[in-house]
């Protein structure tokens, strides 16, 4: 199990790119070419990044689709374990 809570990435996108640039979520979500509901819903942690988004984002600010991907992946995998024991599986292998 992975030791610490990885941040969402819309936090991260906001934190790290958007405040330090100093412009508005309406600003960046023009240029991302999304509504300004959707970029607000994902830097506030409602949504997550999709593939389209991944990419848009790469154009923008200039880093790898893959990047946006991992965070989020990240993000849903470490959460996911977090319910590892209520999850009603049986192993199918001997161990």
């Amino acid at each position: 199990m992975r030791m610490h809570n990885p941040p969402h990435p819309g936090r991260v996108l906001l934190r790290q790119w958007i405040e330090p640039l100093g412009i508005s979520i309406t600003r960046t979500a023009k240029h991302l070419g999304v509504s300004r509901k959707a970029l607000s819903e994902l830097v506030h942690e409602h949504s997550g990044v999709s593939p389209e988004m991944a990419v848009r984002l790469s154009i923008a600010f200039g880093t790898s689709a893959e990047l946006w991907m991992n965070m989020q992946s990240s993000y849903d995998l470490w959460h996911a374990e977090q319910h590892r024991t209520e999850l009603k599986v049986e192993s199918l292998v001997a161990g």
